[in-house]
């Protein structure tokens, strides 16, 4: 893929920009600081100048508290204002069980995660496909799935929501992508398996659009018309899950019970107000 200059120079800024906010964190906790990461587009490539998260995680010996967040977030605007609220900040303990890095985060930490500064390699063990799933019919699903009737519903759209407007569309792609393989990609891997086996009733030609618009860094105003498109995005996704369930079903023994998943969610982490999903850089 051809990487413009333009993006570039974007992902150095945002590069110089994470490894101040490691700075940042090794001088806050010390030796409680076990870790500091690149996630994301950062860690696995695509990062876009206008679409992107800036996706880092931390390992801490110690919870974090709101209040460690907040000063964060004060001296992340102090640094570089026009990246602050790009930040979208993964965080736990050695158990990876507390604070907000969920399944399918774990899973880009141990695949694609690169060090900024390490004193000891904590690693997850590795989420399972069931796991993955159980994760992604919860709250990223619910969340997505409000998002696209709230877009649908929309009059105008104001610039202020085109970034998650946009990604109301891609999310289609990264979900059918993790569904199907239990693992994490980039937008184009994702658009790649897609267009290579297309799953019954989701719009390819509509997730092309948006995933052209977002290689160029492009004003999202020509989907706006196909807003209405979206609820048909998630019902092409939930049929997706419903074949998952019909097959698991069929090949359970009789009288099996059927343990259904829970939407996981944990204490408040940093994110930006439009994220979505909590994952990393959709």
């Amino acid at each position: 893929m051809n990487i413009s200059e333009a993006d570039r120079n974007a992902h150095a800024a945002a590069l110089e920009f994470s490894n101040a906010m490691a700075t940042y964190w090794k001088e806050l906790l010390g030796n409680n600081l076990l870790g500091f990461y690149l996630l994301g587009s950062l860690a696995h490539g695509g990062f876009n100048r206008r679409y992107s998260d800036i996706d880092l995680g931390l390992v801490a010996e110690i919870p974090l508290t709101d209040t460690m967040l907040d000063t964060m977030r004060s001296h992340a605007r102090s640094c570089a204002p026009e990246l602050a609220d790009k930040i979208s900040l993964f965080w736990t303990d050695r158990s990876f069980a507390v604070g907000r890095f969920p399944p399918l985060d774990q899973l880009d930490f141990l695949d694609h995660s690169l060090a900024l500064t390490e004193r000891e390699a904590i690693r997850p063990d590795r989420p399972s496909l069931d796991d993955i799933r159980t994760y992604l019919r919860g709250e990223p699903f619910i969340n997505w799935a409000k998002s696209t009737e709230t877009f649908a519903a929309l009059e105008t759209l104001e610039p202020e929501n085109h970034k998650p407007f946009l990604r109301s569309f891609l999310y289609a792609a990264r979900f059918v992508y993790s569904w199907t393989t239990g693992t994490i990609a980039s937008n184009d891997e994702a658009m790649a398996l897609l267009q290579r086996d297309p799953p019954p009733r989701l719009d390819i030609e509509l997730l092309v659009r948006a995933f052209r618009i977002r290689l160029d860094a492009a004003d999202p105003d020509p989907l706006f018309g196909d807003r209405k498109s979206l609820p048909g995005l998630v019902e092409a996704c939930a049929q997706l899950m419903q074949r998952y369930e019909a097959h698991k079903a069929a090949s359970r023994p009789v009288g099996a019970e059927i343990s259904l998943g829970k939407p996981i969610s944990g204490p408040k982490g940093f994110v930006r107000r439009d994220s979505l999903l909590g994952p990393s850089d959709l």
